[in-house]
């Protein structure tokens, strides 16, 4: 009698991989300016600090350039948060201190990064393998001179 086996057969990434993931979809298209205050000293900043760190990062500023970050560091022992200024004039508000840093980006892409425009990709067909035209254009031909 044996007993059949149930689960995986390879662990996930962890955390660090379930940010990478989010990481990879956040997009700051609609966010004009990021405001973080948050008192160093507060026991529930850490994975405030995380997000900051990881939305500051260059593959995340290079979707919007004109963003712009601002760090408040205050000492009154109050609660983290994350102010967002979206460009439609909109203010979301992130209330940080129970929240870890992947629910952070997992609210940022349901809330934010959706509100970013569609990019419509068109493409030209390439026509680098038709022969060119003209006189004198297109392939060489090594034809010996007879003197």
């Amino acid at each position: 009698m044996s007993i059949t086996f149930s689960g995986t057969l390879s662990r996930s990434g962890g955390v660090t991989a379930a940010i990478a993931k989010q990481l990879k979809s956040v997009n700051l298209k609609p966010v004009n300016k990021v405001v973080f205050k948050f008192d160093p000293f507060h026991e529930k900043v850490e994975q405030t600090r995380y997000f900051m760190f990881h939305v500051q990062t260059s593959d995340v500023i290079k979707t919007n350039l004109s963003c712009s970050f601002k760090t408040e560091v205050v000492c009154d022992r109050s609660d983290p948060v994350i102010n967002f200024s979206l460009a439609n004039g909109d203010k979301v508000v992130f209330k940080s201190a129970n929240l870890t840093a992947l629910e952070m980006f997992k609210l940022f892409n349901e809330h934010i990064s959706i509100l970013a425009p569609k990019e419509t990709i068109t493409s030209t067909p390439s026509t680098l393998s038709a022969p060119l035209s003209g006189p004198g254009k297109g392939k060489k031909s090594f034809a010996k001179k007879r003197s």
